[in-house]
This record gives structure tokens, sequence and C-alpha cells, in this order.
């Protein structure tokens, strides 16, 4: 195998997935003007701490001198580290390497209210870079599900859709499939409100997986109707869902909601897929995961239909693999 060395920006951002940055009074006056991270610091035993409540509001997006953007992750154990320096701020590594950064400045909206009152902030819709993220029913049914009492069948990597303060500020039911029509409004006014703010390119939609994949389907059809409704197809909407069965598919492509899907298999593997998904095995399963993946291709056409994977799961102890291993699963694609 040849090996290639990647480039500076693809290096430095792949760095900051892993590893993050640790926690300094410069990151924590940055998040008073930049668009909020939707998971906090969260100190180490041990760590300085100024805000003496273990845990502090960070930014959610840093953008790099030639437009590289990286999201934030804070890790106390990083020799990464934010210090201001004028109007800006640099992105400094323990071993003396510095680089400028600035930070997704926060919207004038999320200071604003919807027509009932309700903070446009909480509305469901985030923003990275120039993409919207949709996401009014954030939180996962397998979170919910178990095997006879039993674990949990949600993915083992994710904590991002348990049912907390966000499933109920939307109103979500975690049993039904449809949301408050009040829900739908709210998401509409924010969501106009972001596009005359600044460009977006992209709009995507997301949310927490179903149980019943016929269910979750509706549950897009309709959120993308509704999106569509303020678009005009001004912008592209990419449909953020788990896999979804052909009809649901054909339905979506034919009334023309959404340019793009995504159903994400998260890791390559039938194996490493029951072990690290085993909600999306019961309930879908891995041979109907790629086979929804194929269907999407015949209707939306090559580049239109991606899958995003988890990197570096497979090697958690757990898995028992080497990287020669995931190497090899790799070329398996």
């Amino acid at each position: 195998m040849t090996q290639v060395a990647l480039p500076d920006a693809v290096r430095l951002k792949l760095e900051l997935m892993f590893e993050g940055v640790r926690y300094t009074d410069a990151l924590g006056a940055a998040a008073e003007q930049a668009f909020p991270n939707f998971y906090p610091y969260r100190f180490q035993p041990g760590e300085r701490d100024p805000t003496g409540t273990g845990h502090a509001t960070i930014p959610y997006l840093m953008w790099t001198a030639d437009g590289t953007t990286v999201r934030v992750k804070g890790s106390g154990a990083s020799r990464w580290r934010v210090e201001s320096k004028g109007d800006g701020f640099l992105l400094i590594h323990d071993g003396g390497e510095s680089v400028p950064i600035t930070f997704d400045p926060r919207p004038a909206w999320m200071n604003r209210t919807t027509s009932d009152g309700t903070p446009m902030a909480q509305t469901g819709i985030s923003l990275h870079g120039d993409m919207a993220v949709v996401n009014v029913a954030p939180g996962c049914q397998y979170f919910l599900a178990d095997r006879q009492g039993g674990p949990s069948l949600r993915c083992t990597f994710c904590t991002y859709g348990a049912p907390d303060a966000r499933t109920a500020a939307l109103g979500q039911d975690m049993a039904a499939t449809a949301l408050p029509v009040a829900t739908y409004r709210r998401m509409q006014e924010t969501l106009a409100a972001a596009i005359e703010d600044r460009e977006i390119r992209n709009v995507y939609l997301v949310g927490g997986s179903m149980t019943d994949w016929h269910e979750e389907g509706e549950r897009f059809i309709t959120l993308a109707r509704h999106v569509h409704d303020v678009l005009d197809d001004r912008v592209p909407v990419s449909c953020g869902s788990g896999a979804l069965p052909a009809e649901s598919q054909r339905r979506l492509h034919g009334e023309g909601l959404v340019e793009n899907v995504c159903f994400n298999l998260e890791v390559w593997s039938r194996p490493l897929f029951e072990r690290i998904c085993p909600g999306k095995q019961r309930f879908v399963g891995y041979d109907a995961w790629i086979g929804s993946l194929e269907t999407a291709v015949g209707l939306w056409g090559r580049e239109h239909v991606y899958s995003a994977m988890v990197a570096g799961i497979e090697l958690e102890p757990e898995h028992g693999l080497t990287w020669v291993d995931a190497a090899d699963l790799v070329d398996e694609i």
C-alpha cells in the first residue's frame, strides 16, 4: 500500500476530531458570541473549573483561514488549547504549533422569539457553517427499546438521542410519529429567519430513529413537506433519516422533497453492525440497510446518496480488532 501524506488541513481536522481542545478562559469568552455547542464542555476531575459547575458552554464550530470547518470537542486531556490574540483567536498545540481561527458567530435570530413567544434557539434549527440542520424530533426510540428488560438498543457510541429537555421543548411524544402543529410552525419561522440572516446552501433533515421504519418514513415525509413550504426549491434539502423502506423513498423522490439522502450505516461489516448498532440490526437489519441505500441510488443517482461511518469505534478493545483488521474492512468497501 502506498503511503500518502495527508494535507495539513485534513491532518489538523482529524486530530481535533479525536483529541479535541481543553478549556481556557479564551474558549469560554468565545462562547459568548459564538453559535453554541449542543454538548457542553465537561471538566475532568482535578481540572481547573472557573464555572464551579462541572460544565461550560463552548462554541460549536471553528474556522481556519483556508475555510476548513471543525466541530469543537472539549477534552481536558487535549494538547490543544485556544488563546486570544487581538480581536481573534489562536489554536495552540503544547508542542508549539499555532493556527489562527475564528468561531461561527451566534446569529441574530437566536435572540429572537417566534410569533407565539417561543425562543427560536429552542425550535429545532441549528447551523453548521452554511448548512442549516432541522431536528424537531431528536429523541430516538432505540434508547427506550430493550431486550426483554435488558440493555438499551441505542447505538453504543451515541448519547445524543436520549429523551431529554430538548424533546420536551419540541413537544415530541416518544410513542407517536406526528409532532405538534406548533412545532412545525415554529421551525418554519426560525428556518425562514435563518435564511434571511446568512447564506444557507444546504438544509439537512435529521431526527431520532423509530422502531418502525415505515413510521419513520411518514415522519420525514411530513417534515420535508413543511420545510419545502419555506424553501420553495431555493435551497437543496438532504434527508438524514435512518434507512427507509422503498415506498417512503419513492414518495420523497416523487414529490421532489429532497435532493439527497443519507442513511448512516455507522460501521462496515455485519458482525460490527450487530454489536455496535443493535437497534438498527433488530428493527431494520444489515441486509435491509444496504438494500435501502441501493434503492436510494436507483432513485436519486450516484453522488446523491451517502452513509456516514463512526471513525475508530472498531478499534475499541471489546471488538478485538487491530488497526490492520480495521484497514482490511475499509478495503472491502
